[in-house]
């Protein structure tokens, strides 16, 4: 087939963007030709759980799903009663960004909780628990996502802060992971200590070096119920599941994941030291992460995005995103914070 795209095109609107890692790609190789079994009785996903055990111990259970938004769903829907509600962030994916797929498919309020940083704590965790029984929706499970919508992360404690007050309260834990590899570079700890009192974990493939690769991870079979049956019916229960698993498998070998992750969080470094300072420019996050964002003087962004695709996060203060990939470069870098540097001087 023709390449329609243009592989110089480079951008940092979002790590979506990038393509598949080679590694990834070789390892769809590796599963393709002959027959093996469908719905997850392959030995690639059969590998990739007894993978997952290494890394979260002999309970996990790892459900293998196409994509992000349909990792959330069958998550927090094994969570709940019809009657259950989710406590997260107000500007959580599950309830911004998601087409309405939690509350349409999961049948499931999400209570959203006003935050400067995206992050929960044990005391807007307390303060949104209560309900007035068949009146209100009755909170059930707290969903933080690590790393967050703006680039923030939750610290070792701060999750384990956040799951002891849920637990006393009788509430789920819940971790969206689109870009728990991000948290995991950053964090520099075993993912089982990062997770310790989760619940359940979406765990994000596609956004460090995937096709369509993520997962449902279960670390406390008891906080879950009917979660094969979840999955089909919300049609996340892949055919040739194989090929799901296999691209998890890849980036879990010999730590990809880690370090596809880590280059993404360097450069998303890299470029806030070569904007900062710049008359104009300030910063409205921390970049703990693959995440920059930052507020331009006015008319900036539009010149620069003549030349390289980002996102405004809010365009009434002028501002931006810029979100770096596991394929990022230094040079990319560069020319970037060159052209920012260039219309903020003028």
């Amino acid at each position: 087939m023709e390449q329609l795209h243009d592989t110089e095109w480079r951008g940092f609107a979002s790590d979506n963007y990038a393509g598949t890692h080679p590694e990834v790609l070789a390892a769809l190789a590796a599963a393709n030709g002959g027959h093996a079994p469908a719905y997850g009785d392959d030995p690639y996903t059969a590998a990739l759980r007894a993978r997952f055990r290494e890394m979260l111990g002999d309970q996990a259970e790892v459900h293998p799903v196409w994509g992000g938004t349909g990792a959330n769903v069958v998550a927090l829907q094994s969570l709940l009663t019809r009657w259950g509600g989710v406590i997260a962030p107000a500007i959580a994916h599950v309830n911004t960004d998601e087409g309405g797929a939690p509350e349409k498919v999961g049948g499931f309020k999400i209570i959203p909780v006003p935050t400067d940083d995206a992050k929960l704590t044990p005391d807007l965790v307390r303060a949104h628990a209560g309900s007035r029984g068949v009146h209100t929706i009755v909170p059930q499970a707290v969903s933080i996502t690590q790393s967050t919508e703006l680039g923030t992360l939750y610290s070792v404690e701060e999750i384990r802060a956040i799951t002891d007050a849920a637990h006393e309260l009788g509430l789920a834990v819940h971790v969206d992971g689109a870009r728990i590899a991000n948290a995991a570079a950053a964090l520099d700890v075993p993912l089982v200590d990062m997770l310790r009192g989760v619940d359940v974990l979406s765990f994000g493939g596609t956004k460090i070096g995937a096709i369509g690769a993520e997962a449902v991870v279960v670390l406390h079979p008891d906080a879950v119920t009917g979660i094969d049956f979840l999955r089909k019916n919300t049609m996340q229960l892949a055919s040739k599941m194989r090929f799901v698993s296999a691209q998890l498998l890849a980036l879990l070998d010999d730590d990809l994941w880690i370090r596809a992750a880590a280059q993404a969080n360097a450069m998303a470094a890299r470029l806030r030291k070569g904007v900062e300072g710049l008359p104009g420019v300030r910063f409205t996050q921390a970049t703990d992460v693959n995440g920059v964002f930052a507020i331009l003087p006015e008319g900036v962004a539009d010149k620069v995005r003549a030349h390289v695709p980002f996102y405004d996060w809010n365009a009434a203060t002028g501002e931006v995103r810029w979100l770096t990939s596991w394929d990022t470069t230094a040079a990319d870098v560069d020319r970037f914070t060159g052209l920012v540097s260039r219309y903020c001087r003028g």
